[in-house]
């Protein structure tokens, strides 16, 4: 099979697009530039908001850039526990599906705000693990909520696919081959 008739089948269309756009945005949170002017922020944005949050539970709070501090325990959010990875690629997922764009902007605002919601949750319930329970912190951190938040990323990327993302019908030279 030649690469014009691989790109004509949609789903080898919709890897090769995935696979491209997900390296891209990759490779740009990597930069240096990119990770100091817009991930940090957005991580402090994570941590603030996360703050904000225990601050409504009761917490005695002290947000300092991406550090969580409380009397009891503090945690540091850093660029792998901001939800952005799992963004990146549920994003990566829905670019590169054949769908219209309404149903791409609606799948990337409402999975950005799905993922990060569980992301918010995972942060407050560490922080709990981490003062009721600290010998099951790391494995809860790295093990347990990495999986879940992972898992709710690609669950929501299909949950939008077979709901809201209605792909074109094949064409017959896409099914003839």
């Amino acid at each position: 099979m030649n690469l014009g008739a691989l790109w004509k089948r949609q789903e080898a269309r919709f890897l090769i697009l995935f696979l491209l756009i997900l390296g891209v945005s990759f490779t740009l949170v990597a930069l240096q530039p990119v990770n100091d002017h817009l991930v940090v922020p957005y991580t402090t944005g994570v941590a603030w908001v996360s703050g904000q949050l225990l601050d409504l539970l009761g917490e005695d709070i002290t947000i300092n850039g991406c550090v969580l501090r409380s009397p009891r325990f503090a945690v540091t959010i850093y660029n792998g526990c901001n939800g952005l990875i799992t963004s990146l690629i549920f994003i990566s997922g829905v670019l590169a599906f054949p769908s219209s764009w309404t149903a791409k902007v609606v799948g990337v605002v409402g999975g950005l705000l799905a993922i990060q919601t569980i992301n918010l949750i995972r942060i407050i319930s560490l922080f709990y693990i981490g003062i009721f329970l600290p010998d099951l912190f790391n494995s809860s951190h790295i093990f347990i909520w990495q999986s879940i938040v992972i898992l709710f990323g690609v669950s929501l990327w299909v949950l939008w696919a077979q709901k809201l993302a209605r792909p074109a019908p094949a064409s017959r030279s896409e099914t003839e081959d």
